[in-house]
């Protein structure tokens, strides 16, 4: 019989530590503080340690959190925020919440992060911010991306919605940008058990900004110094993630494991294969391979019970909804060759050596014929 291999088994990893998650859960339902309260000071204490930043705001989204980070850096109408058109929808969104355009560049081919190179050329006199994604967990470079920043006077957001735990040159990433947005959506490396996020920074105006941001604009109840949201995390999903959180770094090297593993059995196929850069240490979110057969290779492997998704199908820049930005097909050549070639194997900490094997095997057996 044919070992089945889920894309993605959350859970397996609730299976692990199912009896800390009860708990949790049974001791916020008894305190009843279900939206902020101590639960979510608690983990974003714990959280802003992990990142080693001085400060994280517990957020319902990473949405949310990308959104205000637009606002705690001035971006507003008419402003442009260069980002890479190559990740999720989100990134784009939040710059076009606050009425701004986003102003993609083409993508670095080996990272699929934003191209350092393109970054110079792309800051104009509208230019107001740089948001480089991690994409997959694998770092951005933030060095030379940093150094255009500052000698334009710009803000750095880094987009750490899928890099929990990833490093650039030993430092924690969502630790270098001015701000820094994480997503706990459920199947991100610390995923809740719903929705959200968090907002993280060095800078302690800018954190306190945001949680009166995150709380219709109040920082005294019932008192409004600014028009705010509802951007609250809720204190169940702050005690399973303060769970999780002490299992992250043990569940990062499980996933390197998988990673190396992957590498190494299909270092001799077709596929192309994820590298991590001499700067980064990649938190290994997804293991994106590319082909220009991806299609059939997926439907191949969706024949024989093993998953896989894709990680993006269609750059932002051609999206509907972006239509209104005026860019063509062969506008960033690069970004449109990945979202042609990509598509994600399973990895998470709970895939054994077998199931590994098997979604290797099969690989392997579509590109014999």
């Amino acid at each position: 019989m044919t070992l089945s291999v889920p894309y993605l088994d959350l859970a397996a990893q609730l299976a692990s530590i199912r009896s800390e998650v009860d708990a949790a859960i049974a001791q916020t339902l008894d305190s009843c503080a279900f939206c902020l309260g101590p639960e979510v000071e608690a983990f974003e204490s714990e959280f802003a340690g992990y990142c080693g930043v001085n400060h994280a705001v517990g957020l319902n989204s990473g949405t949310s959190a990308l959104h205000l980070a637009m606002l705690l850096a001035g971006v507003g109408a008419g402003d442009e925020v260069i980002t890479t058109p190559f990740t999720f929808v989100a990134t784009s969104w939040a710059i076009s919440y606050v009425g701004a355009i986003p102003r993609y560049i083409d993508i670095d081919d080996a990272t699929m992060n934003l191209n350092p190179d393109k970054v110079r050329a792309a800051v104009g006199s509208r230019t107001k911010a740089i948001v480089p994604v991690h994409l997959y967990g694998h770092a951005a470079d933030l060095g030379p991306i940093g150094e255009i920043a500052a000698a334009s006077d710009l803000t750095m957001i880094e987009d750490a919605a899928q890099a929990h735990g990833g490093t650039y040159h030993g430092k924690r990433l969502g630790s270098i940008g001015s701000t820094a947005a994480f997503s706990f959506y459920p199947g991100k490396n610390l995923g809740a058990i719903g929705e959200g996020g968090a907002l993280v920074t060095n800078d302690s105006d800018l954190a306190a900004r945001a949680r009166s941001l995150r709380n219709h604009g109040s920082s005294v109840r019932y008192y409004h110094d600014e028009i705010g949201y509802n951007y609250r995390m809720e204190g169940i999903q702050a005690a399973v993630l303060r769970v999780k959180l002490r299992h992250l770094d043990a569940w990062t090297a499980a996933r390197r494991r998988v990673a190396h593993r992957y590498q190494e059995l299909l270092a001799d196929t077709p596929l192309k294969l994820p590298q991590e850069a001499p700067y980064a240490q990649s938190a290994w979110h997804l293991f994106v391979v590319r082909h220009p057969e991806r299609n059939a290779l997926m439907k191949f492997l969706e024949s024989r019970q093993i998953g896989c998704a894709l990680h993006y199908p269609l750059p932002l820049h051609l999206q509907k909804c972006y239509e209104v930005l005026g860019h063509r097909i062969g506008d960033f050549p690069v970004a449109e060759k990945a979202a042609n070639e990509c598509m994600s194997l399973p990895i998470y900490p709970e895939l054994s050596d077998e199931q590994i094997e098997t979604v290797v095997s099969a690989v392997r057996a579509f590109f014999k014929g």
